[in-house]
């Protein structure tokens, strides 16, 4: 239940920013949704299998990144406005899912076949 609550912050705080960006400083909700992230990194992802995560979150950039969905008529600069600040949230989940990986690699747990030492 709290990782749709988190999720549900993260997008309906992505929306105010994408559609009323003045109705809250940008920097306050640069940092809520990076917190966001960071908690959602830390309970809904598996460091051990975080590929499909990690391949959304550069996918998302990557599309935030060259406002690709600017190119819809009427709606897109809308859509790429809300796109933008979901990046954030997803690139610290990223953050998130590294130091996971970094812990469990140190204290030797989540040692995934192949991956340990021989």
């Amino acid at each position: 239940m709290a990782v749709r609550i988190i999720v549900g912050l993260i997008v309906i705080l992505a929306i105010i920013q994408g559609l009323a960006a003045d109705a809250i400083p940008e920097n306050i909700v640069s940092i809520a949704l990076v917190i966001l992230g960071l908690v959602y990194g830390w309970m809904a992802v598996d460091a051990e299998d975080a590929t499909a995560y990690l391949v959304v979150a550069l996918a998302v950039g990557a599309a935030a990144g060259v406002d690709v969905l600017s190119h819809i008529q009427v709606i897109g600069e809308h859509l790429d406005a809300i796109v933008d600040p979901i990046t954030i949230a997803l690139y610290a989940g990223v953050i998130t899912v590294f130091a996971k990986r970094v812990i469990n690699r140190l204290t030797g747990g989540g040692e995934s076949a192949g991956g340990g030492e021989e």
